[in-house]
């Protein structure tokens, strides 16, 4: 992961939003994806931790670093390339300069698949030169490749095409994305209905965090690791400093997975997911030791399913958007400490008669102490819904979705989230408001 994009000053170190395809304001779109006709594999973890060692070889054999523009990293791009020829994949290799080096990008397609209908998935091959970036990003790297080796293994046939890019100099500021973005004609970048990004999926005292920029996409996460009973985050640490950024930047619907770096894992974290709180996520980000030593497991195997669930999920089923809506305000709100309430708000409209009774009320507040903290929903007719009442002592942040019987009120109009400090000392403010409608 590239540490050079600045990063958003929060109030907390967890922070997490609710954003909607990068969008501020209200905004509306479709929701969660068909189901696959073909279940998705499990991802044998031993697979991608073989990869691993491979990387960590080549590491080794060149100076310790898979960097731009050292042998190391072309070693391991001829790596993945190999194994991708043999699968069956079409693969090129897309050469850029930079730093007065060339650097390489490796693009795979898989046969078939709706050309106009992209699903593509990515990671960046590359590593600081400080060391052999085997969380920073062969974690991803690998995962995505065994990803792709299990769709020849299955001999997938998917109603929207596949193609998968492992990308170069990601560690200067993405270079690599952006280059190949840069050079695809208007025509092929709207062919790419989404893109999945993994950067960093085994860090040592993980979290599990899904990015939140396309709703689509951001659900078929959710759903997977729900269903293995594992609770989720909406990821900000690495936000917009991977490589899913450049297609963001130009439309293209993104999404990913991270298991976090040098952040610092809170307690509630730790509760949530084990680990140690008060230490990094990654304590050798962008280290010497960041080495095969450096990976926890189970986030690769659990991450390396995931990918595959959501490759599987999304590249099959009808075209047809799904139904739902979602309206979002992703503005922030300050909240004054100790102080009067505050409101955002969303309007909803086209959605015939009343509210339904699960109607799924999204709400990210970043806050030092949520123990201070009233939140309410209220209603177009001044209705209020009680969402968070001083609960959860000293935890921080509220980044949760809660299910309302809003049934008696009427859909369309203005509903709002309000939230008051009613205690000193600690602050935040609303960086989220979301409502989903079934």
């Amino acid at each position: 992961m590239n540490s050079s994009v600045p990063r958003r000053v929060t109030t907390a170190a967890a922070l997490a939003a609710l954003a909607l395809g990068g969008l501020t304001g209200t905004t509306a779109s479709a929701s969660p994806t068909a189901t696959a006709a073909v279940a998705a594999p499990d991802i044998p973890v031993a697979n991608v931790k073989q990869h691993l060692a491979d990387l960590q070889a080549i590491a080794t054999a060149n100076g310790g670093n898979r960097a731009h523009g050292r042998t190391g990293y072309k070693a391991s791009i001829d790596f993945v390339k190999a194994k991708l020829d043999a699968a069956g994949f079409t693969t090129a290799l897309q050469t850029f300069s930079y730093g007065g080096s060339t650097g390489y990008n490796l693009i795979a397609d898989w046969p078939g698949g709706d050309p106009n209908q992209v699903i593509m998935s990515g990671s960046h091959l590359d590593s600081v030169t400080a060391g052999p970036g085997i969380n920073d990003n062969g974690s991803g790297s690998a995962a995505t490749l065994e990803a792709a080796l299990a769709v020849s293994r299955a001999q997938l046939q998917p109603a929207k095409h596949l193609r998968f890019g492992w990308w170069g100099a990601e560690e200067y500021g993405m270079v690599g994305s952006k280059y190949y973005v840069t050079n695809l004609p208007t025509a092929d970048r709207a062919k790419i209905k989404g893109y999945l990004n993994f950067d960093m999926v085994g860090s040592p005292n993980p979290g599990y965090f899904v990015y939140d920029d396309d709703p689509t996409i951001e659900q078929t996460f959710k759903n997977y690791f729900a269903g293995i009973g594992v609770p989720t985050e909406i990821e900000t640490e690495g936000d917009g400093r991977s490589d899913h950024a450049p297609f963001k930047n130009v439309g293209i619907p993104v999404g990913g997975l991270f298991s976090g770096a040098d952040y610092i894992k809170t307690a509630a974290q730790a509760q949530k997911w084990g680990g140690t709180s008060g230490l990094a996520f990654d304590r050798c980000y962008h280290a010497s030791c960041d080495t095969t030593a450096n990976i926890n497991d189970t986030a690769l195997d659990r991450n390396s399913d995931a990918i595959a669930y959501a490759i599987w999920n999304l590249s099959a089923g009808s075209t047809t958007p799904p139904t739902g809506k979602v309206f979002e305000n992703t503005a922030d709100v300050a909240i004054p400490d100790n102080g009067a309430a505050v409101t955002t708000s969303v309007t909803v409209t086209g959605i015939t008669g009343n509210a339904p009774a699960n109607l799924a009320v999204g709400v990210d507040i970043a806050h030092t102490w949520i123990g201070d903290l009233i939140v309410d929903l209220i209603a177009p007719d001044g209705t209020v819904y009680n969402l968070h009442n001083r609960a959860g002592g000293s935890a921080d942040n509220i980044v949760q979705t809660f299910t309302v019987n809003a049934s008696a009120k009427v859909a369309n109009g203005v509903w709002q989230l309000r939230a008051q400090d009613k205690a000193s000392s600690d602050t935040g403010y609303i960086s989220g408001f979301k409502l989903t409608f079934p």
